[in-house]
C-alpha cells in the first residue's frame, strides 16, 4: 500500500491534474465508481488503477492495481467526497470522417456546459464531437465528470473549426450555426439526414471568423423573459431537432 503523499507514482498522478501534463503524457484520470467502470468497458486503454483503503472494488481485467491510504487518495482526488476508486487512462485519438451528424463547439469555457454538451450529443445519437481552440480541456475533471462516461462512448476530437467545417462541406454536409445574427428560427428547417451544427461561447457566441463557413444561421425563440438559454440547453433542442 502507497501511504506517503511524496511516493514517486502519487507525484506522478498529481501532476494529471493540470493540462499541460495530461497533455505531454497523454494521460487523464478519471474518479468514482461509474466513471472507471465505463473506462473499463470501452475501447479506451486503461493503465492503471487506484484503490483507497478500505474501499471496495473489484476488477476482473489483469491491470496495475495500486492500493492508497486515504491521504494519498485525497492527494490526487478532485472531487469534494471521493468514492475512493480512480484510473489513469490514456488519451485516444479520435479522426475525423464525414460522418452525418457532428457538434462542432467554438470556445466553449465552463467545464459543466462542455461536459453536458458531449454526454448530450452521445444521448442525441451524433457521430461525434469537434471541440475548438479557446475551449475547456475536454480532459480536465470536472468535464469528465459531466459527461458521466459519454467520453468513451462519443469520438472526441480538438482542432480548428474552419477546417473541419470546410471539410464537411466539401462532403455535402449542411452546417448551422447557433446565433442570433441574421438567424431563423430552427423549425423552419426540415431534418435533411446529415447535420454540423455549431454552438458558441457563453457570453460572445460563435466566433465572427467562423460564422461564414456555415450554410444557415438558427435561433431558437424564447417566449418568456429570460435573456437566453445556456448553451448546453440550446445544443440539446438543436441536435435532437436536426436528428429528426
Amino acid at each position: 500500500m502507497i501511504t506517503s503523499v511524496t511516493n514517486s507514482k502519487v507525484k506522478e498522478w498529481k501532476k494529471l491534474q493540470k493540462r499541460k501534463y495530461r497533455d505531454k503524457l497523454a494521460e487523464f484520470l478519471v474518479e468514482g465508481e461509474h466513471l472507471v467502470e465505463e473506462a473499463l468497458r470501452s475501447e479506451w486503454l486503461v493503465k492503471e488503477v487506484i484503490i483507497r483503503e478500505s474501499a471496495s472494488f473489484t476488477i476482473s481485467e489483469n491491470l496495475p492495481v495500486h492500493y492508497v491510504s486515504r491521504q494519498v487518495f485525497e492527494e490526487i482526488a478532485e472531487t469534494q467526497t471521493p468514492q475512493g476508486v480512480a484510473a489513469i487512462v490514456q488519451k485516444k485519438d479520435s479522426s475525423y470522417e464525414a460522418s452525418p451528424y457532428t457538434l462542432l463547439i467554438d470556445a466553449v469555457q465552463d467545464p459543466g456546459n462542455l461536459g453536458t454538451l458531449i454526454r448530450t450529443a452521445d444521448a442525441a445519437g451524433f457521430d461525434q464531437v469537434i471541440i475548438g481552440k479557446g475551449s475547456v480541456d475536454a480532459f480536465n475533471e470536472k468535464v469528465i465528470r459531466s459527461t458521466q462516461g459519454s467520453l468513451f462512448h462519443v469520438p472526441i476530437i480538438q482542432g480548428e473549426l474552419e477546417d473541419y467545417a470546410a471539410k464537411m462541406k466539401n462532403a455535402g454536409i449542411l452546417i448551422y450555426a447557433a446565433t442570433l445574427e441574421g438567424a431563423k428560427p430552427y423549425k423552419q428547417f426540415t431534418p435533411q439526414g446529415k447535420v454540423g451544427l455549431i454552438v458558441g461561447n457563453e457570453g460572445q457566441g460563435i466566433r465572427k471568423e467562423l460564422l461564414p463557413h456555415a450554410d444557415e444561421n438558427v435561433y431558437i425563440p424564447i417566449y418568456g423573459q429570460a435573456e437566453s438559454l445556456n448553451v448546453a440547453i440550446a445544443a440539446a433542442i438543436l441536435m435532437y431537432h436536426f436528428k429528426g
